[in-house]
């Protein structure tokens, strides 16, 4: 066996899941298009309609998102009044991100994207219950 074969690209679960992760996001791209959604913004979405209202740095840490990449995906959402944030009135330095009433009428057109990629998925015989599952007991190793 070759020593270094544990080097070879096709060997790494890194890779794997980063190419798997741009295909899948590639697949939601076309069925968040019509919302004026990226995927980010969608994820964010996601959040906010299962909180409707969260402190910006747990939605960081439940998004797995750095500030840098979150506040711009924030401040987008502001702007096409889905979402809005003010600071806490005690402490300046806590900043919360609220669902507006647009956000929450979104949610009702937007059912039809995971239900969407759902179908996608089972074309090609894919068992998500067992894959989401097993990518869930994964990330949980980092938490």
């Amino acid at each position: 066996m070759d020593k270094y074969n544990k080097l070879k690209l096709d060997n790494q679960l890194c890779f794997s899941l980063y190419a798997l992760s741009r295909e899948v996001i590639k697949l939601y791209k076309p069925l968040l298009d019509k919302y004026n959604l990226t995927y980010t913004q969608y994820i964010a979405m996601l959040v906010m309609w299962e909180k409707e209202k969260i402190i910006f740095k747990e939605l960081g840490k439940r998004l797995h998102l750095d500030s840098g990449t979150l506040t711009p995906v924030v401040k987008k959402l502001e702007s096409m009044e889905l979402v809005s944030k003010y600071r806490n009135k005690e402490d300046d330095r806590v900043v919360t991100v609220e669902l507006t009433e647009k956000g929450r009428l979104l949610k009702e057109d937007i059912i039809e994207v995971p239900e969407n990629m759902h179908s996608i998925c089972l074309e090609d015989g894919v068992d998500l219950n067992s894959l989401k599952s097993q990518l869930d007991t994964l990330l949980k190793m980092f938490n």
